[in-house]
Formats: structure tokens, C-alpha cells, sequence
């Protein structure tokens, strides 16, 4: 096995099976040095079930975090998996809610898998000889096959009936894991639609992955995925191997394959991950945000233009994608603030036509309504709002119903023609 090879030449026997005994319960467990026992994510959007796998033939506890406001709308959401769910679900999961609201990708569903044998399931052979190198011998090695068979028929369509989601699948995994992304990929090229790879242990028994790769991007003249990689500051065969499939990926270019393979120098083996899954997540969703003006910073735009860029990511990504109601809402606003009243109530009531259960929607509405001295049919917009607000408690439940008294009482007044007292702050 290759994992400890460079400190083969080097070393006396006893220190050899001391380094090699090291390294690759670093490479195994994903980190060189001791770390607590992963806990399970606690908060409102994270939630755990248990699948009683016939394919592993034991019960797996799977962890889900689903977006925020997953409950109040009708949204389908695309799925990261994870191996090492349960050490990676917080900080991946803060990546992407960062991320999508600053409109650089969509909100995700995150479904993390903890391990029972790490082991048996993230490696796809059983190296032999073993012994002789001073490493550990493997007897469950080699499970990777059984448990992409457990992912794709029993997890996915799991999760599937349990949440509302898309097509599209992402894949993640660290050290081990990413190895088993890597396999993943070359064994099942359509269950997933992009892979990262943090540090992947691909020196696993003599660099099989790289030699199954080669043979899977021989011929290939299109493959329809993405795939991210990353090293740390890890010299030796991990780092030689990251190399190897860097060089491969090079030569070969199919149609429709993106791919980057970043090092990161000033991170080790263990704090690699946050890094990977933040720049990969950018690149999986490269061209997500609509264009913007290199002066103001505003859309590009306008409602059109963005209805128009998200049918052009319909297509990349393969599946129906509308303009998200915040991003109406941030349109409406533009042309609200140009004093372009006409047009701002006009994308305003679009963003209530597409998001009818929302609050929000009524509430802005509103307030264009009112800036153009339409009154009367403002106050019945910050009505539904503060309704609206108040039955799903949402966190401005209270600022939507003091917009409706206010238009309400000032309203009252124009009809009573009295002035209404202004608010004093004191």
C-alpha cells in the first residue's frame, strides 16, 4: 500500500511500522491529529432519521438540514451528500446558507452520513500484503461498491419522499471520503451531477482510482458533471497522487466536464475541508448570480433580463429554476428608488403573483402603492402582510402589522380629512 511508501527508504523497521501506523490512521480518519467524537447538529433545520439499510444489512442514522423557511414555502431544493456528515454538517451548511444569501448559489438540502465502518465503506478495494509495510491489515476494506449501491437505492429515494427536492445531486467527501467521491464518479457517472474531493486519499492501494480514471476518460468524448479537488500542505503520496489525477484530468477534456484541482498550502489535512466545500460550492454554481452593474452594484436589468438568466441555469443545471422572491423583491426596490414607480409596482405584483404565501410580497407592495399615493390600495397590502406575518410568525410579523396601522390610521385620516399626528421618538 502506498500510503506510508516515502518513509519506506528512510527509516529503521521499528520506526517504520511507528510512521506508517501513523500516517495512515491519519489518512483513515481524516486528520492527523485527535479530535472529539463528532455531535449531532442541533437547531430547528437540522433533523436525524434512521434507514434499516437491506444492503448494509444494519441500521444507518441519517443527518438532513434543510433551508431556511424549508417549512413556509413549496420550494424543490438540489441535495448535497456528505460522507462524515456528522463532522461537517454545521460549517457546510453555514457555506451554503452564506452563500445563497448572497445570491452566489441556491439554497441546498444537506444529507450527511456518519460512519459505522469508515473503512469498509469509503474504500473500494482491499489492499493486499498489507502486513509487510507495517500498516494495519484491512479485513473490512473494500465496501465501497456496497455502499454506493446503499446511497443510490435505498438513501436517494429516501430522501426523495421524505423532502422536496431536485434532480440535482451533489456529492462530497474528505481524505477517504474523497477517495469514494472520486470512485463514485468513475463507477456511477449519473447519480450525482458534481463531486468534491477534499484531500482525497487516491495513493489508496497503488493509486487505483487514478488507474480506473485513466481508463474512464480514454474514450470519453462528453461527461456532464462537474468536479472539484483540493490538497493540503501533505508532501508525499498523497500529494504525488493529487498530482497524478491532476495531470490526467489535463489531457483529457470531454465536452460538458468542468473541473479545477486547487492546493492549499497554509491548510493541513484536517482543516482543509471548510475551504473545499466553500470554493466548491462557488464553482459548482459558477454563473449563478445574475449580472450586475460594475458601477452601482444593482441588477443588471430588470425582470425580464432576470427571468431570461434563470432559463439559462435551468439549462446548465437541468431543472426548472425561477427568480427567487428576493431577488423580485431587490428588482422592485431598484426601480422603486430610480422614482420609477410604474415600474416597480409592476414587479412588485409579480412577486406577489409567484409568492402568494409569503409576506413579504404584500408588505413592498405596499409601500410602492403608498409612494405613488395609491392609499387605498395600500392598506389592504400591509393587511395580508401583517395576516400573513402573524399566522407563520415570522421574524417581521410586528414591523408588517405597524406599517398596516399606520397606512390604515393615515388612510382614515385623508377620508376624515384630518391630519394624523406625527411620532415623536423620545
Amino acid at each position: 500500500m502506498r500510503v506510508v511508501l516515502s518513509l519506506l527508504h528512510r527509516t529503521s523497521p521499528n520506526l517504520v511500522r511507528v510512521a506508517a501506523l501513523t500516517a495512515f490512521l491519519a489518512v483513515c480518519s481524516g486528520s492527523g491529529s485527535a479530535q472529539p467524537a463528532p455531535q449531532t447538529p442541533q437547531g430547528p433545520s437540522f433533523t436525524t432519521f434512521t434507514i434499516k439499510s437491506a444492503v448494509l444489512g444494519e441500521d444507518r442514522r441519517i443527518l438532513v438540514r434543510t433551508p431556511n423557511g424549508y417549512d413556509a414555502n413549496k420550494l424543490n431544493y438540489p441535495v448535497l451528500y456528505m460522507t462524515d456528515g456528522d463532522a461537517h454538517m454545521t460549517h457546510t451548511a453555514g457555506s451554503i446558507e452564506f452563500l445563497a444569501r448572497n445570491g452566489r448559489m441556491s439554497e441546498a438540502i444537506v444529507v450527511g452520513i456518519p460512519n459505522t465502518d469508515r473503512m469498509r465503506d469509503l474504500s473500494p478495494t482491499r489492499p493486499k500484503n498489507t502486513g509487510a509495510t507495517g500498516a494495519p491489515d484491512l479485513p473490512t476494506a473494500g465496501g465501497a461498491d456496497n455502499f454506493i449501491k446503499f446511497i443510490e437505492t435505498e438513501l436517494i429515494p429516501e430522501i426523495g419522499k421524505r423532502y422536496r427536492v431536485t434532480p440535482y445531486r451533489i456529492l462530497a467527501g474528505h481524505s477517504l471520503g474523497g477517495l469514494f467521491a472520486v470512485y463514485a464518479m468513475l463507477t456511477k457517472p449519473d447519480l450525482f451531477q458534481s463531486y468534491i474531493a477534499a484531500s482525497p486519499a487516491l495513493n489508496w492501494d497503488n493509486q487505483f482510482a487514478i488507474k480506473r480514471a485513466e481508463d474512464f476518460f480514454k474514450n470519453r468524448k462528453e461527461f456532464n458533471a462537474t468536479f472539484f479537488m483540493t490538497i493540503a500542505n501533505e508532501p508525499g503520496d498523497l500529494e504525488d497522487a493529487f498530482h497524478q489525477m491532476k495531470q490526467l484530468l489535463t489531457k483529457n477534456q470531454p465536452a460538458g466536464f468542468e473541473w479545477e484541482a486547487v492546493e492549499m498550502p497554509d491548510e493541513d489535512h484536517g482543516t482543509v475541508v471548510l475551504r473545499s466545500h466553500y470554493f466548491a460550492l462557488r464553482k459548482i454554481f459558477n454563473g449563478w448570480q445574475i449580472p450586475r452593474d460594475p458601477n452601482s452594484g444593482a441588477f443588471a436589468g430588470g425582470l425580464k433580463e432576470a427571468d431570461e438568466h434563470y432559463a439559462k441555469l435551468s439549462k446548465k443545471f437541468h431543472y426548472t429554476l425561477t427568480v427567487p422572491e428576493q431577488v423580485v423583491n431587490q428588482i422592485g426596490y431598484q426601480h422603486l428608488f430610480a422614482e420609477q414607480i410604474d415600474q416597480a409596482i409592476a414587479v412588485l405584483k409579480a412577486q406577489v403573483e409567484r409568492y402568494p404565501e409569503s409576506a413579504n410580497p404584500y408588505d413592498s407592495l405596499g409601500e410602492a402603492y403608498e409612494r405613488a399615493g395609491k392609499l387605498d390600495l395600500a392598506v389592504p397590502m400591509y393587511q395580508k402582510a401583517a395576516e400573513i406575518g402573524k399566522q407563520r410568525n415570522e421574524p417581521n410579523a410586528a414591523l408588517f402589522q405597524t406599517n398596516y396601522e399606520r397606512a390604515a390610521a393615515k388612510l382614515k385620516a385623508q377620508k376624515d380629512g384630518t391630519a394624523v399626528p406625527a411620532k415623536t421618538t423620545p
